[in-house]
């Protein structure tokens, strides 16, 4: 379950760092500014915004396994328009497209491995299902830029819809409805009305700007301002993805021992801060200082969001656990829609220093507004026990 649930993740985690890699050879193809770039990198993220909460319902009331397969085989589909879009303009509906299907694996997967596993267990669950994100951008790191020098975007987007059609059997052949005690779900609307789901949705996203800053314009940074090789770039945002793997389980880890989500996820983005601080103030070193920092930047920047999607879950309840992460996945994807954007203006007005000093900032910010938050409400060991490991039905 939890193999199926991290293969299908990374299909379409794949999508979004596979776009920032893809970004040099884009714009060449394409002819495109820096300010489109910065579109382009949204276009998944403004697809899948109005979907996320609807998936969610659906996972709820569907279950997990229709719901991944059917959005992962869709999302596919939408590749192959975008391996084969003629214009930027075809190119940008086709990821949308992509991004508004294929969104149905946040809630699906997130959903089907927080239900089986105790609240003891959850945290390292969820780390472990959540490496799925830059398990996914590693493997966008390694092949794109060879398939893109070979057969050019058409190549990787292929492979891409490829890797999408993968983690859709994946789901489809192993995720499986387990018994569960029988509860009453509360009505949706309550949990989006919950004043503490705003509150951590609201903070992750200021963590979200950060790492957007770091994975989704790191290579472009290296290539413009050191002349950094797109595949030796790559690598950089590759080694970023391993350090987070490591950081996603062991603050999952973490959060388990100490009983506790929220004060591990304010830590993080203390670290966070500290990091991308490092890289603002190295922007015009050279390599071998600015190398290790962008990477570390990288790592730690990703390193936070099994925390909140594991408390946006532990929150709402197993009955409605799939509309608490569709709401805050869609408040993450409306900054993943305007962060490229933002970034992208910040370094045509300012630089790259004065856009990454920025970025470090948000975090600060976001680890001082989850303070409020009550840890015992949000605390695993005050989670319902209904979602204990289930014996699954054949």
């Amino acid at each position: 379950m939890l193999a199926a649930g991290t293969l299908s993740q990374a299909s379409f985690s794949a999508i979004t760092v596979g776009l920032a890699v893809l970004a040099p050879q884009l714009r060449v193809e394409f002819g495109l500014s820096l300010g489109q770039v910065g579109v382009l990198l949204s276009a998944a993220w403004l697809g899948a915004l109005p979907t996320l909460l609807l998936w969610g319902l659906a996972a709820d009331r569907y279950g997990e396994r229709l719901v991944l397969a059917l959005g992962l085989l869709a999302s596919a589909v939408c590749l192959v328009g975008a391996a084969l879009a003629p214009s930027f303009g075809l190119l940008l509906a086709s990821l949308a497209l992509a991004g508004a299907t294929g969104a149905s694996v946040n809630s699906a997967s997130g959903r089907a491995v927080m239900h089986w596993f105790a609240p003891d267990e959850r945290g390292v669950a969820l780390g472990i299902r959540q490496t799925a994100i830059p398990a996914g951008g590693l493997v966008a790191a390694l092949f794109f830029p060879a398939l893109a020098s070979s057969g050019g975007s058409e190549a990787a987007f292929l492979f891409l819809a490829g890797f999408l059609a993968l983690g859709a059997a994946g789901g489809w052949l192993v995720l499986r409805d387990g018994e569960v005690e029988a509860i009453e779900a509360p009505p949706f609307l309550g949990t989006l009305r919950d004043r503490r789901l705003w509150r951590l949705s609201l903070a992750s996203g200021l963590y979200m700007y950060a790492q957007v800053a770091v994975i989704g314009f790191g290579v472009l940074f290296l290539h413009d301002s050191h002349g950094l090789a797109d595949d030796d770039a790559a690598l950089v945002v590759a080694a970023a993805q391993v350090l987070a793997v490591v950081l996603r389980i062991g603050s999952g880890r973490w959060s388990d021992l100490v009983g506790s989500r929220i004060g591990p996820l304010r830590q993080v983005g203390l670290a966070i801060t500290g990091s991308l601080g490092i890289t603002a103030a190295l922007t015009g070193e050279p390599l071998w200082l600015l190398v290790p920092a962008v990477a570390l930047a990288g790592g730690l920047s990703m390193a936070w969001n099994a925390l909140s999607f594991t408390a946006a879950a532990e929150l709402a309840g197993a009955a409605r656990s799939g509309v608490a992460i569709g709401f805050q996945q869609t408040v993450l994807s409306g900054v993943l829609v305007l962060a490229p954007l933002l970034f992208a203006a910040t370094v045509s007005a300012g630089s790259w220093a004065f856009a990454f000093a920025i970025a470090a900032l948000l975090p600060l910010v976001g680890s001082w507004g989850l303070r409020p938050l009550s840890e015992e409400t949000l605390n695993p060991r005050y989670f319902d026990r209904s979602a204990q490991p289930r014996t699954p039905t054949v």
